[in-house]
């Protein structure tokens, strides 16, 4: 299939060699200019939006946020713009479910169709093809791209009308948030108590509240491994969007807010380039715990 791919960060160039690896021919076009892995050497680099979404029936977007999504739909250089009939667009980007509805409307006026399909997961998944998408739309839509995107994924769920992939994403994320910050504080509490780290895992392994998450991340911060797979700028973004989207359904998430509070206080110290359990620095260094 011949794909036009919106959008080469962390995740896209992830989504974008395993398009590839599925005998796609693809299509990029990002932002800024950016140095692309030799497994990525196959792409057609487009000079615009319109350039590399010419001719194609599926275009394929997975941004930062709102933000971005709304430099790249909106204005006269950008994807609505220079969309034509009968063309898919499915969108990665973790955003609010009232602006994938607004750009599903803004699409569908075009002729074309809009999926939104975020996907839990981050760098080590993407490129592994191991995601896991959460997809709104038209289900008939939904049919036809199911497909292209099972070389993508672990797992393809189908949510509803349009928003209700963005819906799940951060209903999804306010767990991920929760865990990433109790864990901080659980290595932390253990640490200082003296507990080895190596006897604690062992212990998180097999105990009925353990999670892929805790287990994986729970050894990197003891090693202080924060490298950035999804970077906790990015989940300051997510926990942002999960109260806003709270607020907006009456539903009061007041643990959510505080662990929004603590990644801001950790990007305002200089760590939201790292790992989003970048986190748990911050939270050592207010247990008096060194490095």
């Amino acid at each position: 299939m011949d794909i036009a791919f919106i959008g080469l960060g962390t995740m896209g160039q992830g989504i974008v060699r395993n398009l590839l690896r599925a005998g796609n021919t693809v299509t990029v076009w990002n932002r800024s200019a950016r140095e692309l892995p030799p497994e990525l050497a196959a792409v057609k680099r487009a000079a615009s939006i319109a350039e590399a979404i010419n001719g194609k029936k599926l275009v394929m977007v997975c941004v930062t946020g709102p933000d971005a999504q709304q430099a790249i739909y909106d204005g006269d250089d950008g994807l609505v713009a220079h969309l034509g009939k009968d063309i898919t667009v499915a969108d990665v980007t973790s955003t609010r479910p009232e602006l994938s509805v607004e750009i599903a409307k803004a699409v569908a006026a075009k002729g074309s169709v809009y999926l939104d399909t975020p996907v839990f997961g981050s760098k080590g998944e993407a490129w592994d093809g191991k995601l896991d998408f959460v997809c709104g739309g038209p289900k008939d839509a939904f049919d036809r791209l199911k497909p292209v995107l099972e070389p993508l994924a672990a797992t393809i769920h189908y949510m509803g009308g349009s928003g209700s992939g963005a819906s799940m994403k951060l209903v999804g994320n306010l767990l991920v948030a929760a865990q990433l910050e109790s864990l901080g504080e659980a290595l932390a509490l253990a640490t200082k108590a003296g507990l080895d780290g190596t006897a604690v895992m062992g212990v998180f392994d097999v105990a009925d509240y353990s999670s892929l998450l805790i287990r994986n991340v729970g050894r990197a911060s003891l090693a202080r491994n924060f490298a950035p797979s999804f970077y906790l700028k990015h989940m300051l973004k997510d926990a942002r969007l999960i109260s806003d989207f709270a607020r907006r359904m009456a539903v009061p998430v007041p643990v959510t807010v505080t662990i929004g509070e603590l990644y801001q206080a950790a990007v305002n110290k200089g760590l939201g380039d790292l790992n989003a359990s970048g986190l748990h620095k911050m939270q050592f260094e207010l247990a008096g715990l060194k490095d």
